[in-house]
């Protein structure tokens, strides 16, 4: 049986079915294609603002408005997109002249929240391939249903079996079956690669962030001068005097 005679022995709802698996393939194929662009894209760009981030974070002369600039030229960087958070909210707190070391929370919550809503951003569509990887058998199974029934109506019109009279039905089932398991495998895959990388980039991400709340807000060991720890000392001796004094 040629394909022109199967779809032409193919009943219009098995045709609905097909073409549903058809389309879901196309839109999951540009969503693979897509997001696979949109990762590599933004590990290129990452990879790049890292090397300006550890200057600044190794103090290498890499200055905060130094910093901003590089965050700006890296907008699709999702550790820049993070650490712009973060910085522009310190660059804030010193511009108004305010002290830097009292906005640690607000730093520390600027970067949360950047965080969340840039790993919303790497996941959307992620949840519409995973209901197409997990729904996609069951419609063609559907199809498959659809298509044995067709069979055995074809043999309760003809009043008899035979593969002539079975076969258009026969076929429908199997390449209804056929369509779900290849529309499924694909997205079922990518949605599992595409998820290990978000957690690659999350844990990215918060190396990223703990690092530059230690950098903005390193408080330097507080050391006592000379004087006043021989000062310290000295009450302990004037002490211990007197009593080798009654010995």
């Amino acid at each position: 049986m040629s394909f022109s005679q199967l779809l032409g022995s193919v009943g219009p709802f098995g045709l609905m079915i097909m073409g549903t698996l058809g389309l879901l393939s196309i839109f999951t194929t540009g969503m693979i294609l897509d997001k696979h662009r949109r990762f590599r894209a933004a590990q290129r760009q990452t990879q790049k603002f890292k090397a300006v981030f550890g200057k600044f974070l190794h103090g290498e002369q890499i200055e905060v408005q130094q910093l901003i600039d590089a965050v700006k030229a890296h907008q699709t960087s999702y550790v820049a997109q993070v650490v712009s958070a973060g910085i522009l909210e310190y660059d804030g707190v010193l511009q108004a002249g305010r002290d830097p070391q009292g906005s640690l929370e607000l730093v520390t919550s600027s970067l949360r929240d950047s965080m969340s809503e840039t790993l919303i951003q790497l996941r959307s569509g992620l949840g519409f391939m995973a209901t197409i990887g997990s729904t996609a058998p069951f419609i063609g199974l559907f199809g498959t249903v659809v298509g044995i029934i067709n069979a055995f109506s074809s043999i309760s019109a003809a009043g008899s079996g035979g593969m002539a009279v079975v076969s258009g039905g026969i076929a429908e089932a199997l390449v209804s079956t056929a369509l779900g398991i290849f529309v499924a495998i694909p997205a079922v895959c990518a949605f599992n690669h595409f998820t290990g990388k978000i957690e690659t980039f999350h844990v990215e991400m918060n190396r990223a962030t703990t690092q530059l709340v230690n950098c903005l807000f390193r408080i330097p060991e507080v050391k006592l001068p000379e004087a006043k720890v021989s000062e310290a000392r000295a009450p302990q001796a004037k002490l211990t005097e007197p009593a080798h004094a009654t010995r």
